[in-house]
Formats: C-alpha cells, structure tokens, sequence
C-alpha cells in the first residue's frame, strides 16, 4: 500500500506553531500531587512487569526501570486513540485519568526528578526520531516536548548511520552505561519514542573499603559463588516481614534511597516474588520503622536487556502490537494510515560497590507501519482533452464558477 504525502509540514514547521497552546496543567477540581500520583501508577506497573519478566527466564537475573519504561509508553500514549488506549491506560495505570491529567502527572515527576538532590545525579531525558519527510500529528509532537522534554528529530531512516545518531543520545543522556538501544532501522519503521535515566548516588554512610571481604554467597540452584561482601553498621529503617527482612540504604541526604529484601533462611526467593504485589508493596512501605543493625551486601555489577512485547501483551496491551487492530491516528497525519508498536526494548546496568550506586536505563518504542511507506511518483496531467474545472472560495467552500471546457477557443 502506498500513501500520498501531499504537501507535508515539517517537524520543526509544525512545532513553531501554536506550541503555547499545548498545556500539562490539569484543570478543574482541587489542585492533586501529580508526582505521587505518577509515581505509584509506574511503581504498581513496574512490579506487574517484573512478575510477568520472571515467568520469561526463572532463576535468571532481573533488573528494570519501571520509570523508564512508563514514560516511554506514556509518550507513545498520546498518540493512541480507542481500544488501543484503553488498553494501554490499564496497563500503565492511567484508568479514570484523563489525558491532560496523565500528562501533567508525567510533567510534574520529570520536572521532580530532575531537581538538583545532595549526593545524588539523577537526570530523566525523552526523545521522539520520526521518519524525515513524514507528516506527524502537531498536538502529539507538542505535547511530548512540552510535557515530556521531549527533544525532536527527524532522521533519513534509509541511511544506515541514523541507528548510530539515535544510540549516540542514549549513550550522552547514560554517560555511556547504555552505549546502545537501536540495532537496525527497518524500511516501514516511522518513529522511535526514547527515554533515558541516568543515576549516580553516593551512599549516605559509605561501606568501608578495609572490611570487605570475599566470602561465600549461596546461589539458588545450591551452588556457591566467592564475592566481596561489603559491610557496615547503623541504624536502618528496617522491616520485619516474617518470612523476610528488609533495609533501606540510603544515598545522599536520604531522599533516595536502595531497599535490599531478603528472604528467610528457611524461606526462598520464589516465595518471596510470590507474595510480591503492587498492594502488598504499599502496605510494607508503611511499616519501615528505624532500628540499629548490621548489613552485609554483596558489591557486584548487573547488565540487562529485554523485548517487552511478550510480557506487555500478557498484561493486557496486545492490541498496541497488532497491525490489523492498533489504533495510532492521534500519531499521525496521513490518511489511511495505520501505526502499531512494533517492540519495546529495555536495556538497564547497575553496578554496586561501596561508594554508592550507579545505574541507568534507555527504552525504546519502535513505530511502525503495516505496511512499507513508498512516496507516489510525481504524476502527469496532460490536459489535451475536454475536462470540467470550478473556481472556488477557500474560505467558505462557496463554488463561484463551474464549468467544462468542451472545444477551447
């Protein structure tokens, strides 16, 4: 199938127009905590993916930004239109909130997390890559730079160097944690939607370099593993589950900080992930309570990455990734057109040690269309023969003359 361009607007002509119009300020009603709110609907879906990514690869490990990968589907949502964004609404936890809402909740958490915190570097970075000559819905653009920070770009997806031009931004925005995210650009691929998180955060009680040791961690299968295990003493905020004990590190001036979950000797993991539920997590927050004790952590290094299709299809957002049914017209301006999230990649690193932590991640939502996009070859109108024309009002449609043309003279 072939689609008509006709005369396109730029990228940049269309962000140059009306962009003040676009808002991310809910109206109506009391003035609600848009970044708590945002935060708990990422957080409740993170750990819903994360038990869908334990049924992929049991036993293996797992490590995810749930931040990352909400904001970069919460980008592509704008564009959603029907069945495809209620779906997408239940799965990211938008359900009962309006667009404008989701948006300003989004805004407000970026603009949060991007603050300047002791002790920590935290930075949240968006991007949207569209297929240069195609004509992209301006409100959808305007929306993801004015309420995401979204920056812009067209790229000539036919040159095999536009991968590299996307994964040089994840890699600056990561500082080179994620040196990639893009592998090949295929020919019906229209847009790329990025998000990147970077943190860096120095423990606010450091781990003494001179009482690490190597010692014996015990894997789940029964093997053993020699590790450096860090060790310090304090007072935590701490949490007796029963079946498991938990502490909170914290970084910087404790805003931010690392809760380690172990589970009994005489209980596992498995047990552990079992009970673990986005209400269950609510409910273990509120009883940390401060309490002296002893930690013993392994310093260690985690590099991830995951296709996501599977597991957001399996929560309930397949309809996102079907050709025949995904509804994306609020995305584009072509008509008869058809988008659809072709995958979502996730890549994540961490490294612990005992000065703190850093970590980051990239997602990336893949558009695509049903179809490869051809432009039409230029046509030719030859009018030698007898044809009709009409004279008309671009204002009103008002037809002021009509005719047919039959024997000029």
């Amino acid at each position: 199938m072939k689609y008509q361009y006709g005369s396109l607007l730029t990228i940049s002509a269309i962000l140059a127009v009306a962009l003040t119009h676009v808002s991310c300020a809910a109206t109506g009603g009391p003035a609600p905590d848009h970044k708590r709110s945002a935060a708990a609907g990422y957080s409740s879906f993170g750990i819903d993916l994360y038990r869908e990514l334990l049924k992929e690869k049991p036993g293996a490990n797992i490590f995810m930004s749930p931040a990352s990968i909400g904001l970069a589907l919460a980008m592509t949502y704008n564009g959603s239109s029907g069945a495809t964004r209620d779906a997408m609404a239940k799965v990211l936890g938008f359900s009962g909130s309006g667009l404008e809402s989701v948006n300003a909740d989004d805004s407000a958490l970026i603009a949060q997390m991007n603050d300047t915190i002791a002790g920590v570097v935290l930075s949240i970075a968006n991007s949207l890559w569209a297929r240069q000559g195609f004509a992209f819905d301006k409100s959808f653009l305007e929306t993801n730079e004015r309420c995401y920070g979204a920056e812009i770009r067209t790229l000539d997806f036919s040159n095999p160097g536009s991968a590299g031009v996307i994964n040089a931004w994840v890699a600056e925005k990561t500082k080179d944690r994620i040196p990639s995210i893009v592998d090949q650009i295929d020919g019906s691929a229209i847009l790329f939607l990025i998000n990147a998180i970077y943190f860096k955060g120095a423990w606010m009680n450091e781990f003494d370099k001179a009482l690490t040791r190597d010692d014996t961690f015990h894997i789940a299968d029964g093997g053993e593993k020699l590790l450096p295990m860090m060790m310090q003493s304090g007072k935590y905020d701490y949490l007796d589950g029963g079946d498991f004990q938990a502490a909170r590190l914290p970084y910087g001036d404790g805003r931010i900080g690392m809760y380690v979950f172990l589970p009994a000797a005489g209980s596992s993991l498995e047990r552990f992930q079992g009970e673990l539920s986005s209400d269950g997590w609510k409910a273990w927050m509120q009883r940390f309570v401060p309490r002296r004790g002893r930690i013993v952590l392994p310093r260690f290094r985690l590099e991830y990455k995951a296709n996501l299709k599977r597991e957001l299809s399996a929560l309930g957002m397949g309809v996102a990734f079907d050709g025949s049914r995904a509804d994306f017209k609020g995305m584009l301006r072509v008509r008869g057109a058809n988008a659809f999230i072709h995958d979502v990649v996730h890549k994540a690193f961490i490294e612990v040690n005992e000065e703190g932590t850093e970590a980051a991640a990239a997602t990336s939502v893949e558009i695509r269309l049903t179809s490869v996009m051809e432009p039409e070859k230029p046509f030719e109108m030859i009018v030698d023969r007898p044809f009709f024309f009409a004279i008309v009002d671009g204002e009103t449609d008002l037809i002021l003359f009509m005719g047919s043309i039959i024997n000029p003279q």
